[in-house]
């Protein structure tokens, strides 16, 4: 069997609050009656997600066709989740013609690539491609990049210290993974910022891969699907900072908590005060949805550090309360934390 004869799958991978989920829904805005399945994962126990996807009005985003994996990484649970999740919908009486895959934020490509090899799937689907949303004002920030001159000034200091940095190696295995670049977010810069953010990123790649803005993830299809990768033959063209551990890696530096909300009268307050917790607690993530007295329409939180947005989506669907997904590193003050954004 030929790659032509395969479906192809897109990986969509980028680091939190990126603006995968954007992107995917704008791809499905545009999908042009293309049979599409989507595989959204979570680091967390409740999705977020995949519930801005479902239902959402766009044709192609009905239920069935979204499939949500919450509660882990895909590059870690591949033999219980993922594989039997790509069997069932290859297995349907007419399979989609294209599948998109959502990673988490804190997932590693390259083993999820590799599952693309095993025999149960290797014969029926390819990797099409590998698109890299990176948050460009994150990035032009600083947030990710580490500073050698500091980092030998602190060891030199105590060379008993471990300085490595998770967050810069979960980016930069995302990047070397990519057979395309988004700077989703583009427009929040200004052109030269974002040329050197272009030419830091492309210089960051071990290979030629193209590199193009975007603003509110708005990609015409034709962009990111059809790149015919074949990545999962590619592999060593990928190079990863846990290739010496045969793809196995752990998420010990992450922690996430759910935390449920009241209804609030207004939420005013409550916005206030997540930019300000982000920055006091350094959280690298908060999302999720907040009911308010008398309105139908739940509001739909989205933050990354300090950068927060929000804006009605859609009806609630069910008597579930609110409840914001709350992102950090190992170690943060979960009570703290609570009792902060709660006020």
């Amino acid at each position: 069997m030929t790659t032509l004869d395969k479906v192809p799958a897109t990986i969509v991978t980028g680091f939190l609050g990126a603006g995968k989920t954007t992107l995917v829904r704008h791809l499905m805005q545009h999908a042009n009656g293309r049979r599409i399945a989507i595989i959204v994962n979570e680091f967390g126990a409740l999705g977020v997600d995949g519930e801005t996807l479902k239902d959402c009005g766009i044709p192609g985003c009905e239920a069935e066709n979204i499939v949500e994996l919450a509660n882990g990484c895909l590059c870690c649970t591949v033999a219980d989740d993922f594989i039997p999740t790509m069997q069932a919908l290859l297995d349907r009486p007419e399979p989609p013609e294209h599948i998109l895959i959502e990673t988490s934020g804190l997932a590693l490509p390259k083993p999820l690539i590799k599952a693309f090899n095993w025999p149960a799937i290797r014969s029926r689907v390819t990797v099409d491609g590998v698109v890299t949303v990176v948050d460009a004002p994150a990035v032009a920030e600083g947030r990710f990049a580490d500073d050698p001159e500091a980092v030998a000034a602190q060891r030199a200091a105590d060379p008993s210290l471990d300085h490595d940095n998770p967050l810069a190696e979960v980016y930069e295995d995302q990047l070397n993974a990519a057979d395309l670049v988004v700077l989703n977010k583009a427009d929040l810069l200004d052109e030269a910022t974002l040329a050197a953010l272009r030419a830091e990123v492309a210089a960051r790649l071990p290979r030629a891969v193209k590199v193009v803005p975007a603003r509110e993830g708005a990609l015409e299809p034709a962009v990111l699907l059809g790149l015919d990768a074949a990545a999962e033959d590619d592999l060593a063209a990928r190079p990863s900072h846990h290739d010496a551990e045969d793809g196995a890696h752990e998420h010990d530096d992450f922690d996430s908590f759910v935390l449920p909300l009241p209804d609030y009268d207004t939420p005013d307050a409550l916005l206030a005060r997540l930019p300000e917790v982000a920055a006091a607690h350094d959280v690298l993530r908060i999302k999720g949805f907040v009911r308010l007295k008398g309105k139908p329409m739940r509001l739909a939180v989205q933050g990354v550090g300090r950068r927060f947005r929000h804006h009605f989506d859609r009806p609630w669907s069910d008597d579930r309360q609110g409840h914001l997904v709350v992102i950090g590193q190992q170690g943060m003050d979960r009570e703290a934390i609570a009792r902060a954004i709660l006020g």
